[in-house]
């Protein structure tokens, strides 16, 4: 149970205290990990707000929900209720960015492909980035892996992930990319210090300058990828390091009118299977994890396909990864082989008589590519 702050500390408690300064009266925020940016784990709790504006924050964030429709592949409830490791597919959509149509109906490509791990006993977290153009067969056909949303909605895109990896998905969070910008004002803008030196759009940043960006400015840097020398690879690390920034600057947003733009701008913005039941549990068992973070990226190789360019993850690649996420999540890699990630990770969205078996398709330059090298494994500490 937390004191009550007003309260006088008795002489005891007072050194306490000054022997140990990091112990601090702990303020429940029941934090929501969005994507990308995306990472609102912002919404103060009942005993630092009061009931109405719990109700209001409960309210609004309700609005949110989006079942997928399709049954988990293991039973997310209990994984939470015994503080086990846990896994969210961070998904962001085009929809509403760069002049593109502001409507909130989520049905753009999703460009923003993280897979995020919880370890709440091991206190780390995890960001696995999937190039968008990454091979998989949807329904017979070969696709890139950003259109599984647009074919077959959140569950295309979690069963997509489940497939490429042999990992299981617990929960997805959504975001309108367009948002970001909202999100990001809301908290008051966000500081990084870049990698590199560029000008996109209103981001105009120097390598190793710590520079505060605004709503619009963070998009754009999160966005630009023709000018890095690393294309979408680049990219996607500027994506995590947007979201890292965001989870540590969250715990400092105090003021009860900036989180309330914020659940609204996430209401506005955000779709998720994440109830609040569930976001007020992870911030009691998970929140801690946040503060140390791995990044990592799905390495594959250019490939022309019917003409189309794709992103081929090789057997090899997908087995190292596969055992890093699983490894997070606690889950048994011995068994694991790479003949296991040999074929073309194959779905059905039940759209077509396809069959959904990952054996089905097979695409001779997923065997062919032996690329293993992770491009990033950045630890991010308090």
């Amino acid at each position: 149970m937390s004191q009550n702050n007003n309260e006088p500390m008795g002489p005891r408690e007072r050194r306490r205290r000054q022997q140990n300064p990091h112990l601090r009266p702990h303020k429940h925020r029941p934090w929501l990990i969005t994507l990308l940016i995306l990472l609102a784990f912002g919404i103060a709790g009942a005993a630092a707000w009061g009931i109405k504006t719990w109700n209001t924050a409960k309210s609004t964030m309700n609005t949110t929900y989006q079942a997928t429709g399709t049954s988990k592949e293991r039973n997310v409830d209990a994984v939470i209720k015994k503080n086990k490791p846990f896994s969210i597919l961070l998904l962001g959509t085009d929809t509403g960015a760069l002049g593109r149509s502001a409507k909130t109906n989520f049905s753009a490509r999703t460009d923003t492909m993280i897979v995020c791990t919880i370890n709440p006993k091991k206190e780390t977290m995890s960001l696995t980035s999937i190039p968008r153009d990454t091979l998989v067969t949807i329904d017979g056909q070969s696709e890139k892996i950003n259109a599984a949303y647009t074919i077959g909605g959140a569950s295309g895109a979690v069963k997509s992930v489940e497939k490429l990896l042999n990992v299981p998905i617990d929960f997805y969070v959504l975001i309108n990319m367009g948002g970001l910008k909202q999100i990001v004002n809301a908290m008051g803008g966000v500081t990084v210090t870049p990698k590199l030196t560029f000008k996109y759009g209103h981001a105009n940043v120097k390598k190793g300058v710590k520079i505060k960006l605004n709503g619009a400015a963070a998009l754009d840097y999160s966005r630009m990828r023709y000018s890095d020398p690393l294309g979408d690879y680049g990219r996607q690390k500027r994506q995590r390091q947007i979201i890292m920034a965001m989870v540590s600057q969250s715990n400092s947003l105090g003021s009860i009118a900036n989180i309330e733009k914020i659940t609204k701008q996430l209401s506005n913005n955000m779709r998720t299977d994440l109830t609040w039941n569930d976001m007020v549990a992870l911030d009691t068992k998970y929140k801690n994890a946040t503060h140390h973070a791995k990044s990592y990226t799905l390495q594959g190789d250019d490939a022309t396909i019917d003409g189309l360019s794709y992103q081929v993850a090789s057997a090899s690649e997908r087995l190292k990864i596969s055992k890093k996420i699983r490894t997070q999540l606690q889950l048994t890699t011995s068994d694991l082989t790479v003949s296991d990630y040999s074929e073309t990770a194959s779905v059905s969205t039940g759209s077509s008589s396809s069959s959904s078996s990952s054996d089905s398709t097979t695409d001779s330059t997923t065997t062919d590519t032996t690329q293993t090298t992770t491009a990033d494994q950045t630890t991010t500490g308090q």
